[in-house]
């Protein structure tokens, strides 16, 4: 990644923080007593953050239609699959990463106002973004497991005996997170390299985007979506290369940023998206993912994949994803908000408000994204269509990037989709296990897994 050797050199004195123990066996090795002390402990709060990127990626790309196992990996076994257990290594990174977030969210919102020397201004800026990652693990925690327990503090005997919260009240903290966090943080960071690995107001409008959509809430989601663009604080590069294979791009509004080394892309080699993807190729595009990509309305999207006719021999297809690259690459940040997904929320906002055509409607979105991709022009005609038209629109623009699980479940057409593509999938894989090692940490989770597992 380029970043500043500075940056990556306080990254690396905060491994431990970077890969901690669960939450509930965290003690207080965080400091914040003088000055001097906040910027290690933001720096360790974006370092947690940083585990989320690639069980993200994994949840919402590999437990849908996207990928087949290739490989001897059992985490990706059963995502391939499609025959998920409560013993999952992807499951329990992803837990343990929300909570790693939260813990050192919760220490910040305790600690940082009685912190003497400290402008106000920043600490008002650094409790911004531990709200604002907290709102967003917890968001991805309640579309991924459901009801999550709701950690509040840094207090080891409660965090060890806390049961789940119900998917709503997780959902309502998210909402007043975000809101809280909006007013304080910056417009643009000042380091033109760091800028888009720390939150800004976009990065917050685009998370709040995102829970509209997801709540169905309409207008409110092309509210921000719009906001977002009439900034012009991003901008959508001519050439899709640019935004699939360099990092920092003008596009993106945030992402978790890795060093240029596979040690560090983006945790252990297990959980490597390049090695996942490019080295080893544990997973490779579905045949029916690689046909979609090859479509004519997909344009130079399907640059997200390649093929190699070398590699064709047995279950191997020949196909890789190379839209997270090789180690020596530059290729290794992994995206949470970019401009495109903007377009297609509102997009998808204007065609459940009934507006398909014209200026403000759902097809000229989809144009700007169509255009950009060197693509055929999208006509739409009714609602359907247009809503169709659009979840196939995120396939091309936004594959692995993370989206694909999540947007089957909140639109109601997994099963559908999914029971078509795997003679395995079971309506209990809508969520993902509770990591059997986390119930059998926190007594207040026992017989409560969730329905099938």
């Amino acid at each position: 990644m380029s970043v500043t050797l500075a940056f990556m050199a306080t990254l690396s004195s905060c491994r431990e923080i970077l890969e901690p123990p669960p939450v509930d066996l965290l003690v207080d090795e965080l400091v914040l007593n003088e000055a001097s002390d906040v910027e290690a402990v933001r720096l360790g709060l974006y370092n947690a953050f940083r585990g989320i990127g690639a069980p993200l990626v994994i949840a919402g790309s590999f437990t849908a239609d996207f990928i087949q196992h290739n490989g001897t990996f059992t985490v990706y076994n059963e995502l391939g699959n499609k025959q998920i257990t409560a013993t999952n290594a992807a499951a329990e990174r992803y837990w343990g990463s929300i909570y790693s977030t939260i813990y050192i969210a919760n220490f910040i919102e305790e600690r940082i106002a009685t912190v003497p020397g400290v402008t106000e201004a920043t600490k008002k800026q650094v409790l911004a973004e531990a709200r604002f990652l907290r709102g967003f693990v917890n968001f991805l925690g309640a579309h991924t497991f459901g009801g999550i327990p709701r950690v509040t503090t840094t207090t080891i005997a409660t965090n060890r005996n806390i049961p789940r919260a119900t998917r709503e009240d997780i959902l309502n903290s998210v909402l007043a997170d975000y809101n809280a966090a909006l007013p304080d943080l910056p417009n643009t960071n000042a380091n033109k390299t760091l800028a888009k690995t720390f939150a800004t107001k976009n990065a917050v409008r685009a998370a709040l985007a995102r829970y509209y959509l997801y709540q169905k809430d309409w207008v409110q989601a092309e509210k921000l979506a719009s906001e977002i663009i009439a900034t012009g604080l991003q901008t959508m590069p001519t050439d899709i290369a640019t935004v699939f294979f360099q990092e920092v791009d003008d596009e993106t509004i945030f992402e978790v940023a890795y060093a240029n080394n596979s040690s560090d892309d983006p945790g252990t080699s297990t959980f490597s998206l390049n090695d996942v993807l490019r080295g080893r190729r544990e997973v490779i595009p579905a045949n029916t993912f690689i046909l979609t990509m090859l479509e004519p309305n997909a344009g130079e999207r399907r640059q997200t994949i390649s093929f190699d006719p070398t590699r064709q021999r047995g279950r191997d297809n020949g196909w890789s994803v190379v839209k997270y690259g090789s180690p020596d690459e530059a290729n290794n940040n992994i995206t949470i908000f970019r401009l495109a997904e903007q377009y297609l929320i509102r997009a998808e906002a204007r065609a459940q408000q009934g507006r398909i055509v014209g200026t403000n409607g759902a097809q000229a979105d989809i144009n700007v994204l169509r255009q950009r991709a060197k693509a055929p022009n999208a006509s739409l005609t009714t609602q359907a269509d247009a809503l169709l038209t659009i979840e196939k629109e995120r396939v091309y623009e936004l594959s692995f990037e993370g989206h694909r699980w999540y947007d089957l479940k909140r639109t109601n057409r997994i099963q559908t989709v999914m029971a078509a593509f795997s003679p395995n999938w079971n309506e209990k894989f809508t969520l993902w296990p509770i990591p059997q090692s986390e119930i059998q940490r926190n007594d207040a989770l026992k017989g409560s897994q969730n329905p099938g597992y």
